[in-house]
């Protein structure tokens, strides 16, 4: 729930080159706020505002989200989502176990599964035209469905990673949600997983998140065509 008077403030693309499509890592954290029901407000960047002293002082690299409540500043969406769920309820479970569990699939989430999916995803925009590329990007796929397989036979019947939706099961959504479009012949083959996605997608939470950030991208056509 964004609010301009909220105490939270985090920082997101002005123009997200993910086309409102949810993919932005500012989704990570919109999503984990409008789970534990914290109001936030939102600050709009330009890629070359993402580079002033000013905002290098907040995030050294120049990148979004960065994250500021009060006198804490943080950057990583990984690290501000895990400090979301462990300073408020709804996104770990009660047992103590259980919580270090659903951490530790956050960082299996970003540190595992995520790194082939955005090796592709890299790949895909960026050799397209080379000669290369039909024959990597079937090595590509097959590392992507490694992680995939190995995450379909943990999650076998079960609705979540664990007993109950936690903040492990929003980042791995999260990541590989990148496959859609296209990826999509690759959640094909495994609908154990694309049925996971959909679940969490499904979630009121993610919705809300949603269509907040995907209205900063209509909102961004719309001044661009009143420009032209």
């Amino acid at each position: 729930m964004t609010n301009a008077n909220a105490s939270i403030t985090i920082t997101a693309f002005a123009n997200s080159p993910d086309k409102g499509e949810g993919h932005a890592r500012d989704m990570r954290v919109r999503w984990a706020l409008e789970e534990v029901g914290e109001s936030y407000s939102v600050r709009l960047l330009s890629f070359d505002e993402l580079k002033t002293s000013s905002y290098l002082v907040i995030h050294p690299f120049g990148k979004i989200p960065a994250f500021e409540q009060d006198d804490l500043v943080l950057f990583e969406s990984g690290a501000i989502v895990q400090h979301i769920a462990c300073k408020y309820r709804g996104l770990l479970p009660p047992d103590a176990n259980a919580r270090e569990r659903a951490i530790m699939w956050l960082f299996a989430a970003l540190n595992t599964v995520e790194p082939p999916i955005v090796e592709r995803e890299a790949f895909m925009l960026l050799e397209r035209d080379k000669p290369w590329f039909g024959e990597r990007l079937n090595i590509l796929d097959d590392n992507v469905r490694m992680r995939l397989q190995e995450l379909s036979d943990w999650l076998g019947d079960a609705e979540w990673l664990e007993d109950s939706f936690t903040v492990g099961d929003l980042m791995m959504v999260m990541v590989v949600r990148r496959l859609e479009d296209a990826g999509q012949y690759l959640f094909d083959e495994f609908p154990t997983i694309a049925a996971y996605v959909a679940r969490g997608e499904a979630r009121p939470a993610y919705q809300r998140a949603f269509a907040d950030q995907r209205a900063v991208f209509l909102d961004s056509e719309s001044v661009s065509a009143g420009s032209e």
